[in-house]
């Protein structure tokens, strides 16, 4: 990946102007770069990281692994772009082992996740089986800390 990428992925509120001056071009050639890479689809939008903990916002994230049936001249892709569509699912992965695709939910309790699986998820053609992996602490995401450890407020003892 190339270094601009790599800044803006990293922080992307950084001005064009902080951009322009880390990388030694200039402001109009950093709005271009970034213009092409927004139109192409190399940029796919921007986020910010929201401690949920921290907002008390009451949700749980479900990671769930799923074994589907692929399509005949479809592979995976068919199933798995009919699960990207479904409004509760965040992100949808390919993957190997044992599970042919990974998705991950979030929503306001454990019922309602549960209800998604068993009513939306589960009986969709092509789909064999589901696991479902509640995730319980967030420690890192996406190179984020999200863990501070204890602080030791036991404070200086001299005698």
């Amino acid at each position: 990946m190339n270094k601009l990428l790599d800044l803006i992925e990293k922080n992307p509120r950084l001005s064009n102007k902080e951009l322009a001056s880390m990388l030694g071009l200039t402001e109009d050639e950093v709005a271009q770069k970034i213009r092409v890479y927004e139109e192409t689809g190399v940029i796919k939008g921007y986020r910010a990281m929201i401690d949920k903990e921290k907002a008390l916002a009451e949700t749980v994230t479900a990671l769930i692994e799923i074994k589907v049936h692929p399509k005949y001249e479809h592979g995976f892709d068919e199933v798995a772009q009919r699960i990207a569509q479904l409004e509760e699912v965040e992100s949808v992965y390919l993957m190997s082992g044992g599970f042919d695709l990974c998705c991950m939910v979030t929503d306001k309790s454990f019922q309602e996740v549960a209800m998604f699986v068993a009513s939306r998820l589960a009986p969709m053609d092509s789909v064999m089986s589901t696991a479902t992996h509640f995730l319980l602490k967030k420690f890192k995401e996406q190179g984020i800390m999200f863990y501070e450890a204890p602080k030791d407020d036991r404070g200086i003892i001299s005698f």
